[in-house]
């Protein structure tokens, strides 16, 4: 072996092995020496990426490569914003983000312009583009909210949403300084702007998710479907270069024209965010810290223009969400949170100097160019770039922080729902991850939740085979579990009666929610809906769930809820309204209830303080069902709220709904739920069933 590679001959490092060790050394141990300081993960990668910078110890070059991986860091911080965000939070809140966006682009603008033209003495044009790289910012404290858990946040969201209006309006800017100083701007630069940006805009929130929705629905390879993740972000990145506008501003955008398609609960939302976690945020962070160079702040002047833009950034950054926490009373850690997120100068910031540093507008009595940024800007930038993302990381964590605690306080008090125990019974190999995803979208965020996966063996067939092909099963629950960063329990048992083994599982593990597969090729056979389940609902307490899906959870657009007249009056009533919400939030689907008019209003009550997308038509026709056809579209689906004889909410028409799904819907996937009973008894008629009917 040439022991010569593994030398280092000289600095800056060229050899490509050695480098990517470095950085992955960086990435491992920097925040963990850093977290005993007390100091952000993120902002040790970024004083790290100083030390080996080419201003620091010279280590590395910031070369080709580390720019590359930089730009899809940033590109992937973007991504995932749009793609976290809450939806339905997103619209609900979207005059709020317009505020906050005003705010924080107004305010910087105003200040920028009186700081460049009156304190720097500044020309107006080289002070109105100053003034936009104030008025931008990057979500560089993005990735603290997302490890504690509360980018769905209402301060997030607004956050996020002001985000893209005022770094749209800053690049707009600075597009059209840059046009101005070439004398260039006149009505066909706005109509071709404007045409350009319909177009991309078109594209990017219209035609994504239609191709999204038709790729995830027939491709289920895992690694096919991140890298076509992958291809939409940068896709939606070029096409907004292409449009005349930022890239980031492109991968937000295709973050949200996939939002509803890759549940955050689901194996594809954690790859990407472990993914853009571990490799390409570090990268970007590092390539941030290797631009800053301490040797240029020996001049007066440098010195003077650094002190003077960091502080009118920060100080217009805090008004601005100083006056949104204000005008919508909100709490001073939401406003930490929307001053963090918003202060962190970065990636707009530096493309705007840089800009601005290239264009020469003339020359001056030596010949030197005359610059609409000088250096002193682009020293003072860098300063303002490091001091700005510490102060953002330092106020996004405390801010992230208390609002976890406080939410975790909150989840503590729910004495029933921190008990929750789901059960997902599984003999099929073609539908265990379809079940094990339903379980992980239904299962309550912050909750002490467990899954629990069973395979009955029936006594009268078991062989060494059918003991092998139960267990490779389960091991295929385990994994997928795995993938949604979720715990699962895999549990067999060796019955002669299915349904015996499955209700002693659930008095045994203490099971509050039971989910039952169906496969899309088969029907819903009427004894499914007989002795079945009726013998399971006589012996256990649980909410429990049939799921026959015919498409990806992520795909679904609506579900179409049928609720049985007087179904608040049921003891499982909040039960399963909790699974619904907890569904539509997880996936980021639409839901529409049908229920009698006074159903329909105890609904829209109890629903009226949850972000979730819900419409109310009024349905009580349950002998005909077929009056329904009209509204089913292509990518809903149902969920149909079962119930009992003697009880409240009974109908005779829910003995009968196999045939509706069976022959008028057989293409639409549903959930049967039969919500928990308050009667329980060991006094069983136990038929015999088939086990195949059940587990399948």
């Amino acid at each position: 072996m040439n022991l010569s590679i593994l030398l280092v001959t000289g600095l800056p490092i060229d050899n490509p092995v050695l480098k990517f060790l470095l950085i992955l050394l960086i990435i491992l141990f920097a925040p963990l020496l850093l977290n005993r300081l007390r100091i952000p993960h993120l902002l040790g990668l970024i004083i790290a990426g100083a030390i080996v910078g080419p201003f620091g110890l010279n280590l590395m070059e910031r070369d080709s490569s580390i720019i590359l991986s930089g730009t899809a860091g940033l590109l992937y911080i973007m991504f995932l914003a749009g793609l976290e965000i809450d939806h339905d939070d997103f619209k609900k809140n979207s005059r709020k983000s317009l505020v906050f966006g005003m705010y924080t682009f107004l305010i910087p603008m105003t200040l920028g312009i009186i700081t460049g033209v009156y304190i720097l003495q500044f020309s107006l044009i080289s002070s109105v583009l100053l003034a936009s790289m104030f008025a931008s910012h990057t979500l560089i404290a993005y990735p603290i909210l997302s490890k504690l858990g509360v980018t769905r946040n209402r301060a997030v969201t607004i956050t996020i949403g002001g985000t893209m209006i005022t770094d749209t309006l800053a690049l707009l800017v600075l597009t059209v300084i840059v046009e101005i100083s070439k004398g260039t701007v006149g009505p066909s630069f706005w109509i071709k702007i404007l045409i350009s940006l319909l177009i991309f805009g078109s594209i990017v929130l219209g035609l994504f998710p239609i191709i999204g929705r038709w790729f995830f629905k027939r491709f289920n390879d895992n690694v096919s479907q991140y890298i076509f993740v992958l291809v939409i972000v940068f896709t939606g990145a070029f096409l907004a270069e292409l449009a005349g506008i930022e890239p980031i501003i492109g991968a937000f955008l295709s973050g949200l024209s996939m939002n509803r398609l890759i549940p955050r609960t689901s194996a594809l939302m954690n790859r990407v965010e472990f993914v853009g976690n571990a490799i390409f945020i570090p990268f970007f962070l590092i390539g941030v810290g290797m631009l800053i160079n301490f040797r240029s702040f020996v001049n007066f002047e440098t010195i003077k223009v650094a002190v003077v833009m960091t502080i009118i950034a920060t100080l217009a950054k805090f008004l601005a969400a100083w006056l949104t926490q204000k005008q919508f009373k909100y709490t001073r850690d939401e406003r930490d949170i929307i001053f963090g997120l918003s202060n962190a100068q970065a990636a707009a910031t530096l493309a705007a100097v840089i800009v601005g540093y290239n264009v020469i507008t003339g020359t001056d009595s030596n010949g030197a160019p005359i610059r609409l940024l000088n250096e002193d800007v682009l020293n003072g930038t860098i300063f303002m770039i490091l001091v700005t993302c510490t102060i953002a990381s330092f106020a996004a964590q405390r801010g992230a922080k208390n609002i976890a605690l406080e939410e975790s306080a909150d989840n503590g008090d729910a004495d029933v729902m921190e008990r929750e125990r789901i059960l997902i019974t599984v003999s099929n190999e073609e539908t265990v991850d379809d079940l094990v995803q339903l379980s992980a979208s239904i299962k309550q965020k912050g909750k002490k939740s467990r899954l629990f996966a069973l395979n009955v063996i029936s006594t009268d067939d078991y062989d060494d085979q059918a003991d092998k092909d139960a267990r490779k099963i389960l091991e295929k629950a385990i994994i997928h579990a795995s993938a949604t960063d979720n715990r699962l329990s895999d549990l067999l048992r060796y019955d002669t009666d299915v349904v015996n083994a499955i209700t002693n599982t659930i008095k045994e593990q203490k099971i509050t929610y039971l989910i039952m597969g169906l496969h899309q090729k088969k029907q819903i056979p009427e004894s499914f809906l007989g002795n079945l389940t009726e013998r399971l609902l006589l012996q256990s307490n649980a909410t429990t769930l049939i799921f026959k899906p015919m498409q990806p959870l992520g795909t679904v657009s609506r579900y179409l809820v049928i609720v049985p007249d007087k179904a608040e009056k049921e003891l499982g009533f909040p039960f399963w309204l909790h699974k619904v919400w907890s569904l539509a939030k997880n996936t980021g689907t639409k839901i529409v209830f049908y229920s009698s008019a006074h159903t329909l209003n105890h609904l829209k009550e109890v629903c009226s303080k949850q972000s979730v997308g819900t419409e109310y038509k009024e349905f009580e026709n349950w002998d005909n069902f077929n009056t329904l056809n009209a509204e089913v579209k292509v990518n809903d689906s149902f969920l149909i709220i079962m119930s009992r004889k003697e009880n409240p909410s009974y109908h005779p028409a829910m003995n009968r709904i196999h045939h509706f799904l069976n022959n008028q819907h057989n293409k639409t996937g549903f959930i049967l739920i039969y919500p928990m009973q308050l009667r329980v008894t060991d006094n069983l008629n136990r038929d015999l069933v088939n086990p195949s009917l059940l587990l399948t």
